[in-house]
């Protein structure tokens, strides 16, 4: 990788170049650049992006063999992250997890070591490879009741019960930009002589500004999955790979990439690839700049705003908007992501679900909601006029809504204070009174679409498949009923994708009211039948589908 240029995107010069040629297409893709529609009234705004989108010709490199663009594009990449090498995705980070997975569990029956609380994708890989599963506990933020990551020790205890396992593999950051220093993990694992695989697909901005946390490259992951389009500027779908060290078998992984990925990928796609690494590479944290200055003047807006307050870092009790409270020894998470603003009622009377309703009807679109939070997405794309606006349309909510007991401005009133109880009180809805269902570990952990637990944190292997469950073994019931009664469907709350309940797992009292909770509260779901979840699927008696 000697005498590369930051500056260039090869990629997308290339399509620059095959624009202006005008050569006449004798090729697929169909529409030929966007003439097909020319008699038709045109494509539209889809007229200038056919003209861009090309297949594999002389002179566009291939992104399953790459030797030209494509290949100094990924080398490009790789100095840009601080990878070995780089592979371009253009199925997401569902394609890169599901390389990887394919890659260190080759064999059915392999075991793989994760956190209980991953992506629907990393699932999917599981059954892809036939993989037995051992799941970690993640730790649990005792102010929010979210999920991060398991602990250290529990990974190395999981390494020392299971010393065959393949990988281990954790999700950071999670969806609410909640993360802790991945060092200590990757120590575990090489000392173990296994790989760390890393699902960064809400991290691919981390260290390339002083602001923002250490990626986890840098961190010494083995192998790690950034989508290049969540928190960076590429188009939907664009994603990339990043590999470090001796522990992954790189000739396979090209083989399982080239398996998983389309083989007429978008050139579109790669170009955007492309032009996000270069506009990170050339400018990097100057690049950051303007999105930075937008969350500050949140920050500063929400200091005046006492009823609103920001997820942090704090191992205690929730601090207050615009504070900066270090985190205590011993608390979840250590590292909080500044583009990931994460507001919630500290009065108790709006969910999280109807302040993103309000929100939205304001013209104010969050990322993603749970019964409690509102996660704000910014990026270096953000504006300070964008954030003003944020500010208006929660300072109108306010107004529309007001909340019972005054809150002193800065007043640190954390989710057990009176403060929220009373208010509570008045809103049952809005509060969820299974947060302190049997299970629960705080008094927020059932407000999460992230969160699972089982009373053990280390599980027993559980074997994944691709045999499908057969509706002669099913039936469909009410989830109130559903207590004691064994699932016959995967349940995954969208977003943020991860599964709360795997065919196979028992329903207990703690899960059923969290599911009744987030189906009240207005989540929606996916792999399930029922996609507003008055009903769920459970094996019949007779296959033995009660506990």
């Amino acid at each position: 990788m000697n005498n590369l240029q930051p500056g260039r995107a090869p990629v997308y010069e290339m399509l620059e170049q095959y624009r202006v040629k005008g050569n006449i297409s004798y090729h697929v893709p169909g529409h030929k650049n966007g003439e097909a529609y020319s008699g038709f009234g045109g494509a539209g705004y889809l007229d200038e992006i056919m003209k861009y989108d090309v297949t594999e010709i002389t002179g566009t490199d291939d992104l399953h063999h790459p030797e030209g663009v494509i290949k100094e594009a990924q080398e490009l990449a790789a100095d840009c992250f601080g990878a070995e090498e780089s592979f371009f995705l253009v199925g997401g980070s569902t394609a890169g997890n599901l390389a990887l997975i394919l890659t260190v569990c080759p064999q059915p029956g392999m075991i793989m070591i994760l956190q209980r609380n991953v992506h629907k994708s990393v699932i999917h890989g599981l059954m892809l490879a036939g993989v037995q599963a051992v799941f970690l506990e993640p730790l649990l933020d005792a102010d929010s009741g979210l999920a991060v990551a398991p602990a250290a020790e529990t990974v190395q205890a999981a390494l020392a019960a299971y010393p065959e396992a393949a990988a281990v593999l954790v999700t950071m950051p999670n969806y609410y930009g909640m993360g802790s220093d991945l060092a200590p993990l990757a120590q575990i694992c090489h000392d173990s002589g296994v790989p760390l695989l890393v699902d960064e697909a809400h991290g691919a901005h981390y260290g390339q500004h002083p602001a923002l946390p250490a990626g986890a490259l840098r961190c010494g992951a083995d192998g790690v999955v950034q989508s290049t389009h969540k928190m960076l500027p590429a188009l939907t779908m664009g994603a990339m790979l990043h590999v470090q060290g001796p522990r992954l078998d790189r000739t396979l992984l090209r083989q399982r990439l080239a398996m998983v990925q389309s083989s007429s990928p978008s050139y579109p796609v790669m170009a955007s690839l492309d032009l996000a690494r270069r506009l990170v590479h050339s400018q990097r944290a100057d690049a950051f700049t303007a999105g930075l200055a937008a969350v500050d003047v949140l920050r500063r807006g929400l200091a005046q705003l006492p009823r609103y307050r920001l997820l942090q870092p704090s191992g205690g009790a929730g601090a207050a908007a615009g504070t900066g409270t270090p985190p205590q020894s011993g608390a979840a998470y250590s590292m909080q992501d500044p583009f990931k603003a994460v507001i919630y009622d500290a009065a108790g009377v709006l969910g999280g679900f109807e302040l993103q309703r309000r929100l939205e009807e304001k013209g104010i679109v969050p990322e993603m909601s749970d019964a409690r939070h509102v996660v704000l997405a910014f990026s270096l794309g953000s504006k300070a006029e964008d954030a003003a606006a944020l500010l208006s349309a929660l300072q109108e909510i306010d107004a529309d809504m007001p909340c019972p007991v005054p809150l002193a401005s800065g007043a640190a009133a954390g989710p057990a204070s009176a403060v929220s109880k009373a208010a509570a009180e008045q809103a049952p809805a809005a509060a969820l009174a299974d947060s302190q269902a049997e299970g629960s570990k705080s008094p927020h952990s059932n407000n999460s679409t992230w969160n699972n637990f089982t009373t053990s944190l280390i599980s027993d292997p559980v074997p994944f498949s691709l045999r499908p469950v057969l509706e002669s073994e099913t039936e469909s019931i009410r989830l109130e009923y559903s207590i004691g009664r064994v699932a016959a469907e995967m349940v995954i709350p969208y977003p943020p994708g991860i599964p709360l309940l795997y065919p196979g797992e028992a329903i207990t009292e703690a899960i059923c009211n969290r599911l009744s909770g987030l189906s009240k509260g207005g989540a929606k779901f996916q792999a399930c039948a029922d996609p507003v979840l008055q009903h769920i699927k459970v094996y019949n008696i007779q296959k033995g589908g009660e506990v």
